[in-house]
């Protein structure tokens, strides 16, 4: 009797233990060049009691599907904004047209369609995309807005790597969250606070997923708001970095811990070919004990810079090993070359920028510079194909995370000092820590894309999302050679037919007339469609809109003078 007592405490216990994880969501993967992709509010039951509301995009209840492209291909975005506000879906890590890249300044009202598209020149990479919305892009991020995009090119296609997705190529978004008493996410205007109390993994609290007896390949990103991570394994196995920010390094980096901060992706392979099928282990952010200005580091669990996984080591996905898989080849080494990448050295540079974090005192917002962001401020013109090194320099108490949109760079120095550089950022970045009284040297091309509109800038940022929306970001354009006949268009236009069933078609008086951007309104002025440097000459779709009269203001790309007419949708 005694022994059954025991036993029976015993299986009890272990029913405990595995009940306290939640399967992670794998993100549905979407295929293709033309996505559709809907931003809504929804709901979620993330704890015990009310549902918490999210953003989320087509069928997903919190962050949005993983997009896979391939490199070579014109990719084209219909995003729809059914939030009761506006937003913008700013590309991560891509390399395109300033007017497409949906910074603060590629605003989506409610309502809206936006239709930017690009031929996808990234080598393969793990990118991801994410509101932009200045002053509103810790709320929107904070309910769950984003996703992964995948790109793909030969060169990987080429290596013996796992990319079965969702099987051995898994993709993880590390955040935290703290909730109200209605469970409900605490975030701006409603609360301050910076850090999350409680893990989520691909919006899962207490996460666990299930993996093959063999290499796998996990694509992390750090989705926080602000929190910094040390990675690692709890039996401090080692790893391997194929790839971070800008895709495969050259060689695989092998590691025990790696720091990931806002916004930095890497790519991990992890052996569990020596584990036994049905045990487990944990990846883990080993964040105690971190220096001084580590975000998330501090000792506090309750106030603006609290949160009760402050300063502690952490479970972020309990790994339980699974049979080794059969569908597919499995994985069972590291190629020991990935990559053959020539990077720009600080000698190439013909151009040297600095730039110093500042602010940040009492009640004073962060700034670069001495500058905080204003839409129609310039901060830097850089000429296109120039090569430039910029120096970042960080003496204030906190470190941050710095971010450019458009190129990738290579970083060249730390403190002055090649030596400093870590291994793992070795290859082709985007995205940096910045720790506290340090600086952060970093070269690179700023080519294929030039376009003087001082409405559609490129940004540089701390990527703290509070930081951010706070002001800490400039803006640069790139010029070339935009020709001297600016004043001798006739930008005037016509439509037809008209009134308009399914398409919309454009006659242009002048053909040298370059279509920059067109916006299309309803009579009462709500706008229906954005779209950057449109395909026109097939016609525009329309078929989405409903019946009633609309107002097509069209911008020319040399002169940026607007030019409208109506039309009616039957």
């Amino acid at each position: 009797m005694k022994k059954s007592f025991f036993t029976l405490l015993a299986l009890s216990s272990v029913i405990i233990l595995q009940a306290q994880y939640n399967t992670i969501t794998i993100p549905e993967a979407l295929y293709g060049t033309n996505f559709n992709l809907n931003i809504h509010e929804s709901t979620k039951q993330i704890r015990t009691g009310n549902l918490t509301v999210t953003g989320s995009i087509n069928n997903e209840t919190f962050w949005g599907p993983t997009l896979i492209i391939n490199k070579g291909e014109e990719v084209h975005m219909n995003v729809t904004n059914n939030l009761n506000e506006s937003t913008t879906l700013h590309w991560h890590g891509m390399h395109l047209p300033a007017v497409m890249d949906g910074g603060p300044h590629q605003i989506i009202p409610a309502g809206t369609l936006w239709q930017p598209y690009w031929t996808v020149m990234n080598q393969a990479a793990t990118l991801w995309y994410h509101p932009h919305l200045h002053e509103t892009t810790q709320e929107q991020i904070t309910k769950g807005v984003g996703g992964f995009i995948i790109v793909k090119d030969p060169q990987e296609t080429a290596l013996a790597l796992p990319r079965t997705y969702g099987v051995d190529d898994i993709v993880l978004a590390l955040t935290s969250r703290s909730y109200s008493t209605a469970n409900q996410f605490d975030s701006p205007p409603t609360s301050v606070r910076v850090y999350g109390d409680y893990m989520l993994t691909n919006g899962t609290p207490n996460g666990q997923i299930s993996l093959p007896k063999q290499y796998v390949r996990l694509r992390i990103l750090n989705a926080e708001v602000e929190r910094g991570y040390n990675l690692g394994f709890s039996d401090n196995r080692t790893f391997y970095i194929v790839a971070n920010d800008g895709g495969l390094l050259n060689a695989p980096v092998a590691a025990t811990r790696v720091k990931l901060m806002v916004g930095e992706r890497i790519e991990i392979m992890v052996n569990l070919g020596n584990d036994t099928v049905g045990s487990s282990v944990d990846l883990k952010a080993y964040n105690s004990g971190q220096t001084l200005g580590f975000p998330g580091g501090e000792p506090n669990t309750t106030g603006q810079f609290g949160s009760l996984l402050n300063n502690i080591d952490f479970s972020v996905l309990h790994i339980n090993v699974a049979a080794t898989t059969t569908a597919t080849t499995p994985i069972t080494a590291v190629p020991s070359i990935l990559a053959s990448n020539t990077y720009w050295t600080a000698a190439n540079a013909t151009v040297t920028r600095t730039m110093t974090v500042t602010g940040g005192q009492g009640a004073t917002p962060f700034s670069l510079d001495n500058h905080t962001f204003v839409f129609d401020y310039i901060d830097k013109t850089v000429n296109l194909n120039d090569i430039e090194k910029w120096t970042v320099t960080n003496n204030n108490i906190f470190g941050h995370s710095f971010h450019i949109h458009d190129i990738e760079f290579k970083i060249v120095a730390r403190n002055g000092s090649a030596t400093g550089v870590g291994t793992h950022e070795s290859g082709w970045k985007d995205t940096f820590y910045l720790p506290r009284n340090e600086s952060v040297t970093f070269v690179a091309k700023f080519d294929d894309f030039a376009d003087a509109d001082v409405t559609h800038p490129y940004m540089y940022h701390c990527h703290f999302a509070g930081h951010e929306d706070g002001g800490m970001m400039g803006q640069f354009i790139v010029t070339g050679n935009l020709g001297n006949d600016q004043n001798t268009l006739n930008t005037d236009f016509s439509l037809y037919p008209n009134p308009a069933q399914d398409k919309l078609y454009i006659n242009l008086s002048d053909a040298s007339t370059e279509i920059y951007y067109l916006t299309l309104t309803t009579i009462e002025g709500r706008v229906a469609m954005m779209l950057p440097q449109p395909q026109w000459q097939n016609g525009i779709d329309i078929s989405s809109l409903s019946s009633g009269v609309y107002i097509v203001q069209m911008m020319d790309k040399k002169t940026k003078s607007v030019t409208t007419k109506k039309f009616i949708k039957k």
